[in-house]
């Protein structure tokens, strides 16, 4: 099969021209498949008529108008392949052109050679005018990407910095993450909401800790006997200083309170079996009870769960719901729920390691409460806001180990929790 262009193919042996893009044939005489055939073995040359007579009629004699009439008919056969030319040369025979430039737009997208070829073809200006607009797909294609949203995202947040924590008469010190353009990063806004006089817990030897601010929240979590090991999911604290006032919480007064409103409502409890019994799906389930003071105020908890289910290694569904309640149960609970598709990355922040899940959200649901505390309000407000707003999340998993794991949440702005972890069997 000789081929004519980089999609048209001639098979003088069948006597037909194939069109290789959508598989088509021309049927041709035999007559016009064996001239076709000599024309194209040397294209641009001069093939006289006797030539052409031999070939198209051998063993025969026939009269010239039987040749004219041949090269009439292939003509026609030829014009929707207007790069191929059957020209006349007067008073010397006939010559075939074939022009590879004009054929470009219409290559077989899966013929390498004959893209090759036309790439090889097209003048410097043509290839220099494709690159760039190549490049600039390309481009909006990376600029309006998830990956590079992500990117923009995690490069916001810094933890080059360290801070010393005084929690319950024990101290520690703990890693910083923070966004930029935060000035405020010294350890007394941390430290100053919790009242000097009441600061101890009995038993509190050493902890493991983390801290965050995004300008506005001021969170540390802690994991007492965290600094020697992984944490044990025990005593966990985790406190998110909302105002620049001073919120002077007791922390002996507070670890009685926090067990005891956790005690009284907990909506987040996981009830399912553990993973090990049988099951199809296995949910990837965190939990934390933080904590919100704020001065001459009741205290807010948030009963905060997220769950992970994965359908590939970085791939899968997001399920959150936090539930706000206050001290005097005032506040009927504000309920919050979200549920999305989630891709997950692996980044570092500032050599930190940390995982990236960005969270598309396809559902939410707000349960408005029937009366709302003084206290409870400026919460409610900020809920409300994300209920608006949030179309897509981003949640960063900056420790794990094997009964907890830490995260920056979006919740209030961005705060840090140290959640217990388990895997439970759906």
């Amino acid at each position: 099969m000789a081929q004519l262009t980089p999609y048209l193919a001639l098979d003088s042996k069948a006597q037909q021209l194939v069109d290789q893009r959508d598989g088509s044939v021309t049927s041709l005489s035999y007559s016009e498949a064996q001239i076709l055939n000599c024309l194209l073995e040397k294209p641009e040359s001069i093939f006289s008529k006797e030539d052409l007579l031999a070939v198209g009629w051998p063993d025969r004699v026939v009269a010239l108008t039987s040749l004219t009439q041949c090269i009439s008919t292939l003509r026609k056969k030829l014009e929707p392949y207007p790069e191929i030319q059957l020209k006349t040369v007067a008073r010397r025979g006939y010559e075939l052109t074939i022009s590879e430039n004009s054929s470009v737009h219409l290559l077989a997208i899966n013929d390498g050679r004959a893209i090759r070829k036309a790439l090889v073809g097209v003048s410097l200006p043509v290839k220099i005018f494709g690159i760039t607009l190549l490049v600039l797909a390309l481009s909006l294609w990376w600029y309006f990407s998830d990956a590079h949203t992500m990117l923009k995202q995690v490069h916001h947040w810094q933890a080059d910095k360290q801070i010393l924590l005084n929690v319950g008469g024990a101290h520690a010190v703990a890693p910083l993450y923070y966004l930029d353009g935060v000035d405020s990063l010294h350890p007394s806004m941390w430290q100053k909401h919790l009242a000097p006089e009441g600061n101890r817990i009995e038993g509190m030897e050493h902890f493991g800790a983390f801290a965050s601010t995004d300008g506005h929240n001021y969170s540390f979590a802690i994991c007492p006997g965290a600094d020697t090991g992984d944490c044990a999911g025990e005593g966990i604290i985790n406190i998110t200083a909302m105002k620049p006032e001073p919120a002077g919480l007791n922390m002996q007064q507070f670890i009685p309170l926090s067990k005891q409103m956790e005690q009284r409502i907990r909506y987040n409890r996981i009830i399912l079996p553990p993973a090990g019994s049988d099951g199809e799906v296995t949910e990837h389930n965190y939990h934390a009870d933080i904590y919100f003071p704020v001065a001459g105020e009741l205290l807010v908890r948030t009963d905060l769960n997220m769950s992970l289910v994965y359908e590939s290694e970085d791939r899968g569904q997001f399920y959150f719901s936090a539930c706000l309640t206050d001290q005097d149960c005032i506040t009927t609970p504000i309920k919050y729920r979200l549920r999305g598709h989630f891709r997950r990355y692996h980044r570092d922040i500032s050599g930190h390691h940390a995982d990236v899940f960005q969270v598309h959200i396809t559902q939410k649901e707000l349960i408005k409460p029937e009366n709302v505390s003084h206290s409870a309000m400026d919460f409610y407000r900020e809920i409300r806001k994300h209920d608006i707003r949030d179309e897509e999340l981003f949640f960063y998993r900056i420790h794990q180990d094997r009964k907890t794991a830490v995260w920056l949440v979006p919740l209030m702005g961005n705060i840090v929790a140290w959640t217990n972890y388990s895997q439970v069997s759906l």
